[in-house]
C-alpha cells in the first residue's frame, strides 16, 4: 500500500486521550449552541443596532446560509489540506469571529461576521466527528455517542441560556463565551490532534461544480 494513503497512528496517553475527546466535543458543542443560543437574543440586538424584527432574522439566516454552504465543501478542503489543519483554522476563525460579533458596532458588520462564523462552523462539525473516531479508532461506538450528547443538548440548552446571558450580562456576550472554549481548544489540537490529522494531498478542483453547488444551496436554504 502506499505509505501516502496510510492514517498516521500515534498512541495517545489516557491523560491526551481525555484531552484531545474534550477538545473535540467542546467544540462541536459551542458549534451546534451557537445556532440556537442567539434565537432569543434577537430583540436585543436590533433593538441596540436599530435594525427591525425583520431584518433581525438575518443575524440567524446568514449563519445558517454560509454553514449549509461550507458542509457539503469541507470534504474537498480537508482532504486538500489535512483534517486536522483545517480543524484547527476553523476553531481560531470561529473564536475570532465570536469576539468580533460581540463588538460589532452596526447590524451590517454584525451580519459579515456573523456569516464568517458560519463558514467556521460548517468546517467545524464534520470535522468533530472525524478526529473523534481517528482518537477513538478501536470504540466507534463510544465515539459517536459522546459526539450525539454534544449534538443533542445544546440545542435544549441555548434558548435557556441566551435568555439568561442576555438579561444579565447583555447581547454581547453570547458571542464572547465562545472565546475561553476556543482558546482552549486551539493549544491542545495542536498538540496532539495535528499528527493524527492527514498531511493534505492535491486534488483536482471542479470549479463549475463548486461554484453551482454553493449557488444551489444558498437558494435553498434561503
Amino acid at each position: 500500500m502506499n505509505n501516502s494513503t496510510q492514517q498516521p497512528v500515534v498512541e495517545l496517553k489516557r491523560s491526551e486521550l481525555i484531552l484531545c475527546c474534550t477538545a473535540i466535543l467542546a467544540a462541536n458543542f459551542m458549534n451546534i449552541l451557537d445556532t440556537t443560543i442567539i434565537a432569543v437574543a434577537l430583540p436585543s440586538i436590533t433593538g441596540s443596532l436599530s435594525a427591525t424584527p425583520v431584518q433581525g432574522t438575518w443575524i440567524y439566516t446568514i449563519y445558517a446560509v454560509c454553514m449549509a454552504v461550507m458542509l457539503p465543501l469541507s470534504g474537498w478542503i480537508t482532504q486538500r489540506y489535512g483534517e486536522a489543519r483545517v480543524f484547527i483554522f476553523a476553531v481560531a476563525l470561529f473564536t475570532l469571529s465570536s469576539w468580533w460579533c460581540g463588538l460589532a458596532p452596526s447590524f451590517d458588520s454584525l451580519i459579515a461576521l456573523r456569516a464568517v462564523q458560519g463558514i467556521a462552523a460548517g468546517l467545524m462539525m464534520p470535522l468533530t466527528q472525524t478526529l473523534l473516531l481517528r482518537v477513538l479508532p478501536k470504540s466507534p461506538s463510544i465515539a459517536m455517542s459522546l459526539w450525539s450528547m454534544t449534538a443533542a443538548v445544546p440545542p435544549i440548552l441555548g434558548p435557556i441560556a441566551g435568555g439568561v446571558i442576555t438579561d444579565n450580562f447583555g447581547w454581547e456576550w453570547i458571542f464572547y463565551i465562545n472565546i475561553l472554549p476556543g482558546v482552549m481548544i486551539l493549544p491542545i489540537a495542536w498538540r496532539y490532534l495535528l499528527p493524527l490529522g492527514n498531511p493534505g494531498k492535491k486534488i483536482p478542483v471542479d470549479g463549475v461544480g463548486l461554484v453551482t453547488l454553493v449557488l444551489g444551496v444558498i437558494c435553498l436554504q434561503l
